[in-house]
């Protein structure tokens, strides 16, 4: 039986015999779709050049770096993070991707739009956190102009400038953990909420849909104000111990920002009391929420995707680069999982 010919390994990727030419000698680009095609189709028939259009299409693959701003680098949170994207980019499969991250100590607005900018200088498109704040917002936009893609992961912006969103829908999940304080808890009584900053989208809506669950659904249980923990653990720590001595009937608390393991350590310190009244729900499945969830004072953790997240960014990061994109916003809404002590 004769070797499968270019015109064979044309007819079986439903291409012309001069595409194949291009693919096979890099005579003139062709789209990566259109050379992965080839290629099943050469595998699929037996042609012998297989290897040659795979070195093609590797040496044709373009060079991007893609630049994460993350917040507090003393976080092993935001650790984990950095970890998850560098090795989402490197595996990337349509280009040579080079990580480059940057952590944030001072979450101030200017320090933010400061270290957005100097990154910017580095890199061909930004995924980040931060705040929502007009200062922020404006050098978002002003790279929009340049054409400098900034992609918002966790929690947006409300600014036009943005390429697009990565994350969860924040109402469903805040919606979801008030569920789960309502009906876990044998009886109703007062439910608080720490957000790490207003100034978060994500943590405002995750509160928003917190409340009104328990406004539609669960009118017996009493919302305390919100307290704001600037993502300190301290004072988070501080909070709960002050709600542990005033409030007898506290039943229920959501962690929506940073700050859970100031939380577990007053718990700790109670001598696990409070944790068989206190119904926890938390975000992020990370070491030190898996030991909550283990010891009981954490009763549910409320967590993004982490390789799914950063392979969706990471995407659309590298597709935002793409000569002919149309700019405009795109918004990757991905489920969040659900983690409790049986099946962590």
């Amino acid at each position: 039986m004769s070797r499968p010919t270019i015109a064979d390994l044309a007819k079986a990727a439903n291409v012309g015999v001069s595409t194949v030419d291009r693919v096979l000698n890099g005579r003139d680009p062709v789209r990566p779709q259109t050379a992965e095609r080839v290629l099943l189709a050469a595998e699929k028939i037996g042609f012998h050049g297989v290897t040659a259009i795979r070195r093609r299409m590797e040496s044709d693959k373009p060079v991007i770096k893609l630049g994460f701003l993350l917040k507090q680098s003393h976080r092993k949170l935001y650790q984990m993070w950095a970890d998850v994207l560098t090795k989402a980019v490197e595996v990337y499969p349509d280009a040579h991707g080079r990580a480059v991250v940057r952590f944030m100590d001072d979450l101030s607005p200017d320090k933010a739009a400061e270290a957005i900018l100097m990154l910017s200088r580095e890199v061909d498109a930004i995924g980040m956190i931060t705040s929502d704040h007009p200062q922020v917002n404006h050098v978002v936009d002003g790279l929009e102009a340049e054409g400098i893609p900034v992609f918002t992961m966790i929690s947006d912006l409300t600014g036009p400038g943005r390429a697009g969103y990565v994350g969860n829908d924040c109402v469903k999940k805040g919606r979801t953990a008030a569920w789960f304080i309502d009906n876990v808890n044998p009886r109703p009584g007062k439910v608080a909420v720490f957000v790490g900053s207003h100034r978060y989208l994500a943590q405002e809506l995750c509160e928003m849909g917190f409340r009104s669950y328990f406004r539609e659904s669960a009118s017996d249980f009493q919302m305390m104000e919100t307290l704001g923990t600037l993502e300190e653990p301290l004072l988070a720590y501080e909070f709960t111990q002050r709600l542990l001595r005033s409030e007898a009937d506290w039943v229920g608390l959501y962690v929506a920002g940073g700050g859970i393991t100031g939380v577990m350590r007053a718990l700790r310190e109670d001598g696990g009391q409070a944790a068989k009244r206190l119904v926890v729900v938390a975000h992020e499945l990370t070491n030190e929420t898996r030991t909550g969830l283990a010891e009981g004072l954490i009763k549910v953790v409320l967590s993004h995707p982490q390789r799914l997240l950063a392979e969706t960014l990471v995407r659309a990061m590298a597709e935002a680069l793409g000569a002919d994109r149309v700019p405009q916003i795109s918004q990757h809404i991905l489920p969040f999982d659900i983690y409790t002590a049986s099946n962590i």
